[in-house]
């Protein structure tokens, strides 16, 4: 991503959050280093997001057989919210097949004409059929007039040369010629099985049978049919005011490992009945990524078929939006970045095997980018997840991972601590260390980690699960 021209805001100093959404009627490639910069230390748009969820009291979980049969619900679970009709939405699932145990395994969306969509995808080296379609797609039509969306799982269609990008484009052909569109204007997304060619067939048999079973509620089931290793369904709902008007803002996500995004999540995909121009969609998605699905972590690894779709159907009534930074967009671009971010927590609650959800938060370096990569590598240290795991406060993890994040760092200076006790400080063991403390705090479900590094004033977070015994079960045999 190249860095902004030196009359840009970011070269005075002075950039703000919102002054960087002001930008965005700039090209992206003269904006992008700006929002970043714009947005760090995390913003306090991001700590309301913690604060407040969305409310998921109101409906129980689906009882479609999970992804993988005989795995035992995450303990960090949270129940399916209620989630409204999105005009301009409808849904269908169906079973493909490609499971061996009865489950649905096909989702289809299909949206009002007019319907705008931004995306952001995997930047992973190999990549998949799906995402090179939905990124040569948007590129030709600017993200205008999307009509359809259509995922898969149990198979990745990834690593499949010319076969899986024939078979790909047969899928979107066979859902344009049902929905009277172009194939451009479907867009897809595979998960499952890495090396796997996808049977094309399989989906487009099943689109009559899946047409006819359409409706505008349907979104339980949604997230239910992209579900892999996933133990609970995950989804978000918000409601926001542009302009006077009320909008709707749903979204469904799955992925429990192969976590560690370089761009979102491993599928999400988020509708709103909000008229908001493609170019400033594509702004929001790629603006509120990096704090939300970018900053979780299960297990380092990232996937071939990262993707993250945002629809907007413009069927509220609600005033057409062309700018990211719009003034009349305040409240939804709160509310978006609020929900995404529930949607990636709930990620790491489903971590395979979690048993603790652990925010890592580091303060005092050298810039925020230092401060993510040291977040991001105490983060992903096989010895501090599985001391998670075991309830053990060996702080002394914290600091290896610390120190060999290669990043500048005080080692005088220095701090850790677990909740409000201090573990460590100064270079050494903190003289108010309690033991008997420590091991209490360790058996809550929810921990918080904190690490001063001592060097200056960058600061990130980072949210990442245990490393249990569980994980290597699941991962060991995931193919049978």
């Amino acid at each position: 991503m190249s860095k902004s021209p030196s009359n840009s805001p970011a070269a005075s100093g002075k950039l703000t959050p919102a002054r960087a959404l002001e930008a965005a009627a700039r090209p992206a490639e003269m904006v992008g280093h700006a929002m970043q910069h714009a947005l760090d230390p995390l913003t306090s748009a991001i700590k309301r997001a913690t604060a407040k969820r969305p409310d998921k009291a109101a409906e129980p979980a689906p009882t479609a057989a999970p992804g993988k049969p005989g795995l035992a619900v995450s303990p960090l679970a949270v129940p399916f919210p209620k989630m409204p009709s999105i005009a301009g939405v409808r849904i269908g699932i169906g079973r493909a097949g490609f499971y061996k145990h009865e489950r649905p395994d096909v989702l289809v969306m299909r949206f009002a004409k007019g319907t705008s969509c931004g995306g952001v995808f995997t930047r992973h080296g190999v990549g998949s059929a799906p995402v090179d379609w939905c990124k040569k797609q948007l590129e030709t039509s600017g993200g205008e007039g999307v009509q359809a969306l259509v995922v898969n799982a149990g198979c990745a269609n990834s690593f499949t040369g010319k076969p899986g990008a024939d078979a790909a484009r047969r899928v979107a052909g066979a859902i344009a010629k049902r929905f009277d569109c172009r194939q451009r204007d479907v867009m897809m997304a595979s998960t499952g099985v890495i090396g796997v060619l996808l049977d094309d067939g399989k989906i487009t048999s099943r689109l009559a049978e899946i047409d006819h079973r359409m409706a505008d509620d349907a979104w339980a089931d949604a997230a239910t049919a992209i579900m892999t290793t996933d133990t609970f369904a995950k989804g978000a709902t918000a409601t926001a005011r542009i302009d006077g008007k009320t909008v709707r803002i749903n979204g469904i996500a799955k992925g429990s490992g192969m976590i560690a995004p370089d761009m979102a999540t491993m599928l999400a995909f988020v509708a709103t009945d909000a008229a908001i121009a493609p170019k400033a969609l594509q702004t929001l998605v790629s603006l509120y990524t990096r704090n939300t699905f970018n900053a979780v972590t299960v297990d380092g690894d990232r996937s071939t078929n990262d993707t993250l779709l945002l629809f907007a159907t413009g069927a509220s009534g609600a005033p057409r939006i062309s700018r990211a930074g719009d003034h009349r967009l305040a409240d939804f671009r709160e509310k978006l970045e609020a929900l995404l971010l529930d949607l990636a927590l709930q990620l790491v609650r489903d971590g395979e095997g979690a048993t603790k959800f652990v925010r890592i938060n580091v303060t005092g370096a050298e810039s925020a980018a230092s401060a993510r990569k040291i977040a991001r590598t105490v983060a992903e240290s096989p010895l501090v997840k599985t001391a998670f795991a075991g309830e053990d406060a060996n702080w002394g993890r914290i600091v290896m991972a610390v120190g060999r994040a290669d990043e500048p760092v005080n080692r005088d200076r220095m701090k850790v601590t677990f909740g409000k006790l201090v573990a460590a400080q100064d270079g050494l063991v903190s003289p108010t260390y309690s033991e008997a403390k420590m091991s209490a705090y360790m058996k809550k479900q929810e921990l918080e980690v904190g690490i001063d590094v001592g060097v200056g004033r960058g600061s990130a977070t980072i949210w990442t699960c245990d490393l249990t015994k569980q994980y290597v079960a699941i991962n060991g045999d995931y193919r049978s």
